[in-house]
């Protein structure tokens, strides 16, 4: 396969940076479109500017092939108006100044908050999207906006994730590596038999990469075969880590409304997405990804989710320093510091 000029927006982020390594290792020309510097070194080019700036898109899509969108708010800003701009109205822009550059394919990439608490499981492309709060709906709005674009003659094709781990994922996950490093006792909500999926990033990395390669306008969902439940999942990575870190159980509501009042105070760092979310199951069919794109996810949700917590205690000392997006710092505690010290 030929080596294309491909544009990443938010190549500085997490999972962006990621993709842009992936690309470049097999061949293709990268330009990165983000906001920041990417953290660390890499061999691409990088056009900074703002995704709600539209000339600014239109100028980064100038002489390429392929554009992968990365850039989005994620849950943890809880900022209803940045949801709306940056993935609602920037999505818009990434979508025009494809159009009037005449770039041959756009992957975007939207979320399985989509479908809040889906009425069954496998969630299947054709499940109707049902967003509980801002994020999630933002991210429906911009998936519209897709495929109107693609109605109108514009190749776009839509990636959607579950949660995403791998090398460097903090964020949320953060607070769970930390008490199981420190031997502290992590939660569930009920019995954690909800069954709730991840992906790990190269495996998604290797989704989007796919979809950039396929013509045609199609969505695929991504994640993990065979996804456990939260229980199991969280029971192999403290069974691994040896730290004497045990699965507990909360009551749903009143964990969940609690969750809700103290992230309302600012006394946590939860998101609405968290407390909805967390003890519900959704997970993916990804038939679809495997038969059209020949994708084949290559970890579970417990190698996953282990490989995540061995690059955290690897990193450890070093990630109070760290500054990046959402994803790639640590969220500050606040008053779960408590919890670490029951027994």
């Amino acid at each position: 396969m030929s080596a294309k000029k491909v544009m990443i927006t938010g190549g500085s982020g997490y999972f962006g940076a990621l993709l842009a390594e992936r690309a470049i290792a097999r061949g293709d020309d990268v330009r990165i479109f983000d906001l920041n510097e990417p953290t660390d070194p890499i061999e691409a080019e990088v056009v900074l500017g703002d995704v709600r700036d539209r000339d600014a898109v239109r100028k980064a899509c100038e002489g390429v092939d392929v554009v992968l969108h990365n850039v989005a708010q994620v849950p943890l800003a809880k900022d209803a108006e940045l949801f709306r701009s940056v993935n609602v109205t920037g999505t818009a822009n990434v979508l025009l100044a494809a159009r009037d550059a005449d770039v041959a394919k756009v992957v975007h990439t939207s979320s399985s908050a989509i479908f809040g608490i889906p009425e069954r499981n496998p969630v299947t492309e054709e499940t109707p999207g049902r967003p509980l709060e801002a994020y999630g709906r933002a991210k429906l709005e911009a998936e519209g906006l897709c495929h109107d674009a693609a109605a109108a003659g514009l190749d776009v094709s839509i990636i959607r994730p579950r949660t995403i781990l791998g090398h460097g994922r903090l964020g949320i996950m953060a607070i769970l590596f930390e008490f199981v490093a420190e031997g502290a006792p992590v939660f569930v909500f009920g019995t954690g038999d909800n069954r709730y999926q991840f992906v790990h990033a190269n495996d998604l990395a290797d989704a989007t990469l796919l979809a950039g390669d396929r013509a045609g306008a199609e969505t695929y969902n991504i994640g993990a075969d065979n996804p456990s439940t939260m229980r199991e999942t969280i029971s192999a990575l403290t069974e691994h880590a040896g730290t004497g870190s045990k699965v507990r159980s909360l009551p749903t509501g009143p964990a969940a409304a609690a969750m809700k009042g103290l992230a309302g105070a600012g006394l946590v760092p939860f998101a609405p997405y968290h407390w909805l979310l967390y003890g519900e199951s959704l997970y993916f069919d990804t038939s679809k990804a495997k038969d059209q794109l020949g994708w084949q996810p290559t970890r579970t949700n417990g190698e996953s989710l282990i490989e995540s917590y061995e690059w955290f205690v690897a990193h450890r000392a070093e990630l109070a320093e760290r500054h990046g997006s959402h994803h790639q710092s640590p969220v500050k505690l606040g008053v779960l510091k408590v919890l670490k010290k029951l027994p």
